[in-house]
């Protein structure tokens, strides 16, 4: 969730305007303004401490990192030749286009 629309949902949730987490932040209701603006980008003492004034705290969290790919597998691959690695990807180019040509046979593509 983006900074901005964390801090309007907590704002919502504790049923505060914008001038009371102001006032409770001890600054003006333009400043409230600017960190729900989209796209806002407050420091994180800023933004922990106008959640404070809605009766919130930030709670950092760093969830492991999935990179979508299976990184033994590249190292896998990568620990092959380079001359190897090229010989089997013409190999594959090849068993690709013989499977175009059989599909194309079957949709009677081909004589």
């Amino acid at each position: 969730m983006t900074p901005d629309a964390l801090l309007r949902q907590a704002r919502a949730a504790a049923g505060l305007t914008q001038a009371e987490v102001a006032r409770r932040m001890g600054t003006s209701q333009p400043v409230v303004a600017r960190l729900e603006r989209p796209g806002s980008n407050p420091r994180f003492t800023t933004l922990e401490r106008a959640l404070r004034a809605t009766g919130h705290r930030l709670e950092p969290t760093a969830p492991p990192h999935d990179p979508g790919v299976d990184i033994g597998l590249v190292r896998q691959q990568l620990s092959v030749p380079p001359q190897e690695r090229l010989a089997l990807i013409e190999r594959q180019i090849e068993q690709v286009r013989r499977l175009e040509q059989l599909g194309a046979r079957h949709r009677g593509e081909l004589a």
